[in-house]
């Protein structure tokens, strides 16, 4: 699949999602229907009540993350924040919250629907300290040095150039700043068909990177004290039933896939400037 077909395949998974949730469905990682379960294992309790009571619920429903990253990153009332792939904008509103008055979040997408659902989502919250931008994640349309934490959800596995997207985070990023991403990552070898075979499962995964490679990364994107910290490891055997209904073998298939893939909280930091 070329660069512009996978984006086009996320364009339309993502803009579906969108209009689920304005229909009080569930986005679960674009799943053809909301309560199939296809993503349990990675969307389910990652927000806590009392985080997004004051959210509108499309907003909640929206999420199509692995993670929590305004819980896990350590933002500060006065910083400007950039969530990479926002969708229906809970991360930004959040991380809004968390900056307060003197600080800004900004959300970036590429998705007509997602931005059109966290524009009226921001408006229902009632935080002004926010912007949404329209853009991709591989050219974010951000001045050299002028964000000074990054933040995103499960989004840059589905990038098909992730060394662009890193060493645009990078650029953007003050000295000093911090990348701080969920993100779905692999650990170890994993044949084809067993990469396939979990993709059946949870589409959101594709792409995902080998922890290993992540890091090396980010490495070479100029980043520094790189972290990559398991949050949410996924088993088989949550998935039997719905593997099985795909006419997979699922004794067979668990000793290969199980374990092996995982939601990561991913830490790194861009140098400080010295003289």
């Amino acid at each position: 699949m070329s660069t512009q077909d996978m984006k086009e395949v996320v364009k339309t998974k993502y803009g579906e999602a969108a209009l689920r949730a304005k229909t009080g469905g569930s986005s679960c990682c674009g799943a053809s229907a909301a309560g199939d379960g296809c993503c349990d294992p990675i969307t389910s309790s990652l927000y806590d009540a009392a985080e997004t009571g004051s959210l509108p619920e499309e907003a909640v429903k929206a999420s199509l993350g692995c993670g929590n990253p305004t819980a896990l990153a350590q933002i500060h009332a006065g910083e400007i924040v950039l969530d990479l792939g926002s969708g229906g904008g809970i991360d930004v509103l959040l991380s809004a919250k968390r900056v307060g008055p003197t600080g800004k979040a900004y959300g970036l997408d590429m998705t007509d629907e997602m931005l059109a659902l966290a524009e009226e989502n921001k408006r229902k919250a009632g935080i002004q300290n926010v912007e949404f931008l329209k853009g991709e994640i591989e050219s974010i349309p951000l001045p050299d040095g002028s964000v000074d934490v990054i933040i995103s959800n499960c989004v840059i596995n589905l990038s098909a150039n992730k060394d662009r997207v890193l060493h645009e985070a990078f650029r953007v990023l003050k000295p000093g700043g911090r990348f701080a991403v969920s993100d779905v990552v692999t650990r170890g070898e994993i044949l084809p068909a067993i990469r396939n075979g979990v993709l059946l499962w949870v589409g959101c995964i594709a792409g995902a990177l080998d922890e290993n490679e992540y890091r090396s990364k980010l490495d070479a994107a100029g980043f520094e004290s790189i972290e990559v910290e398991p949050t949410r490891i996924y088993r088989v055997e949550d998935a039997r039933e719905f593997l099985s209904g795909k006419g997979i073998d699922v004794d067979a298939f668990a000793p290969e896939a199980d374990g092996k893939f995982m939601s990561a909280f991913i830490r790194a930091a861009k140098p400080v400037l010295t003289d």
